[in-house]
Parts: structure tokens; C-alpha cells; sequence
């Protein structure tokens, strides 16, 4: 899990578009703004995704 996904303290019940709202909103503006960064944001939007999943399964596991 990416370490960087707990310090944005999202809700384990935060759908996929908030999380990426989130991630988006901590980046600073001028790696926002970089066009030849882009593929490189997608690939940090998708590993906070599954950060997230990960983290959501590992409380369903918790609570069994």
C-alpha cells in the first residue's frame, strides 16, 4: 500500500472518483499542470485506486 494513500484520510466508504478528487487536490498545482507528466499521473491515480481496494478489503477481512 502506497504511503502517501494514508495521509489523504479518506473514508473506506469513498468511491473511486473521490479518491482520485482527493489525490488530484494534494498534488501540487505545477505537477498538475505538466502535460508530459500525464501518463505518470495516471499511473499514481491507479495505484491509489488500489491502494483503496486494498485498503477496503483489508477491513472486510478485519470484521470477519
Amino acid at each position: 500500500m502506497n504511503r502517501f494513500y494514508h495521509s489523504l484520510n479518506l473514508p473506506l466508504s469513498a468511491r473511486p472518483r473521490e479518491v482520485v478528487r482527493a489525490v488530484a487536490k494534494a498534488m501540487h498545482p505545477w505537477i498538475r499542470r505538466q502535460r508530459s507528466q500525464r501518463l505518470a499521473r495516471r499511473r499514481f491515480y491507479r495505484d491509489m485506486l488500489s491502494s483503496h481496494d486494498a485498503a477496503r478489503d483489508w477491513a472486510k477481512f478485519r470484521v470477519r
